[in-house]
């Protein structure tokens, strides 16, 4: 397989101390070395090392940065191919002249994720592994980070092997007994298919368990902070943010748009939504704040939904009532400082199972509490258990369904004592399922489409 050369900014755009611009391919090091001067060349300096020196311009001579320069060759490098990293100052212009540069000596700018895309065609990473990459650079809590990191790592690769290997030896069970048949024992080879295809269905139905949580982990809980006007949901958002993100005032309706924030809630990635207060209203601008609210609530995978323990229940919070049901619901009950006019009795009437937090924003107290109730809902049980593997792709879920159901099929076909090479078909079903989790079994399209969505120097 023949690739060009490639090469692309690795670190983020903007100010910082130093910038790192990545090339990979057969000529890497050829094309950095026409514009390298140091010591050595870097066609003779050793494999893995970093090396001092400065970067011309070979028409002109003009000296463009100071740099460190890494040397990586094949096949001991992300991508299996020759590797040269381009450390130089972290500026704007600086990382432009650079990058230009190389450019110009004989690479081309790399496509979005082409260097992951490359480490998985060369066989350095399947395509689950790939796809974990991307989500440990998005990670925004430990939990999710650690989940990325053991599936970069291969450990979802591993059992997703160990599935395939499984259905594999039922199938070649299944091809000596068509093969051979005056050996077959039809009750042997029934119990053994069925025990294999009962193990895999098991340990996929166990990853299919933690699929909610993975994908909480990966995309984060969308959480709509919901309530009357003037209750307190700004105030809660800059107390679980710790920061002055949304504006505070006595008025109601101070709140007119949609405001987001992504926040760790004791390794719950959230992402807050602090909506314009749900009231009727002849405020145009209000009005058209409302309406964005009671669309978000729509998505949300949790609401909290705020009220004022100092007020009476008035018929705005029974309609937010009606719009809440059928979600994952925490209630809390804001500036419980005051005195206390709200019928809690009747909050809990419409509620009845839902946890219920006391908090007061002003003195920030209850908010421990309300972290601790969304980590209990969403995070409790086995899936803290740090052995569990993961699974949190969409693509990986919807596949892993779809096993689980030809495995299903394959099941209820021997029971049914249908002939085996009738089961096979769902048995070797299951089996290309799995392999296009890890790109066993996968399409050019499909391949383009997950890589696209990386960042230019990954």
């Amino acid at each position: 397989m023949n690739f060009d050369t490639i090469a692309a900014v690795a670190t983020p755009m903007g100010e910082g101390g130093v910038a790192i611009i990545r090339v990979s391919g057969p000529e890497a090091i050829e094309v950095v070395d026409k514009i390298y001067r140091g010591k050595k060349t870097l066609s003779t300096v050793d494999s893995h090392t970093i090396n001092y020196g400065h970067l011309r311009n070979p028409q002109t001579g003009d000296l463009v940065e100071e740099v460190l320069v890494s040397v990586m060759r094949a096949p001991r490098t992300f991508t299996r191919e020759d590797v040269v990293e381009v450390n130089c100052h972290g500026g704007i212009v600086s990382v432009e002249r650079v990058l230009e540069l190389i450019l110009e000596n004989g690479a081309r700018l790399a496509e979005p994720g082409e260097f992951t895309k490359r480490a998985f065609l060369n066989g350095r990473v399947d395509l689950s592994q790939a796809e974990a990459v991307i989500d440990l650079i998005r990670a925004k809590t430990d939990r999710a980070m650690k989940v990325a990191l053991n599936q970069v790592e291969g450990k979802l690769s591993r059992l997703i092997r160990s599935l395939r290997q499984n259905l594999i030896e039922a199938m070649a069970h299944i091809e000596v007994t068509l093969d051979y048949p005056e050996h077959d024992v039809e009750d042997v080879t029934q119990k053994l298919l069925r025990d294999k295809c009962l193990e895999v269905k098991e340990e996929i139905g166990r990853l299919l368990q933690t699929a909610r949580q993975g994908k909480i982990l990966r995309e984060g809980l969308s959480t709509a902070i919901i309530g009357r006007p003037n209750v307190g949901k700004s105030s809660l958002l800059n107390s679980l943010v710790q920061e002055e993100k949304a504006i505070v005032t006595d008025v109601a309706g101070t709140t007119r748009d949609v405001i987001e924030e992504f926040v760790n809630v004791r390794g719950v990635p959230l992402r807050l939504i602090d909506t314009a207060g749900i009231r009727e209203t002849e405020d145009i601008v209000e009005k058209i704040g409302v309406e964005k609210s009671r669309q978000l609530l729509q998505k949300a995978d949790l609401v909290l939904l705020v009220l004022n323990y100092n007020e009476q229940l008035t018929e705005d919070d029974y309609r937010i009532f009606e719009a809440a049901k059928g979600f994952e619901v925490i209630l809390i009950i804001n500036k419980f400082d005051l005195p206390q006019r709200i019928d809690l009795e009747e909050v809990k009437r419409h509620f009845p199972n839902q946890p219920l937090i006391m908090t007061s924003a002003k003195e920030e107290t209850g908010i421990d509490l309300l972290e601790k109730a969304i980590a209990d809902l969403f995070f409790s049980g086995r899936v803290q258990q740090d052995d569990l593997t993961y699974v949190s792709n969409a693509r990986h879920i919807q596949l892993l369904r779809q096993a689980e159901q030809a495995i299903d099929d394959a099941v209820n076909g021997i029971e049914d004592r249908m002939p085996v090479d009738m089961v096979q078909i769902d048995i070797k079903k299951a089996w290309e399922l799995l392999g296009e989790v890890i790109g066993e079994s996968v399409g050019e399209d499909l391949i383009d489409q997950i890589f696209s969505q990386f960042c230019l120097g990954k």
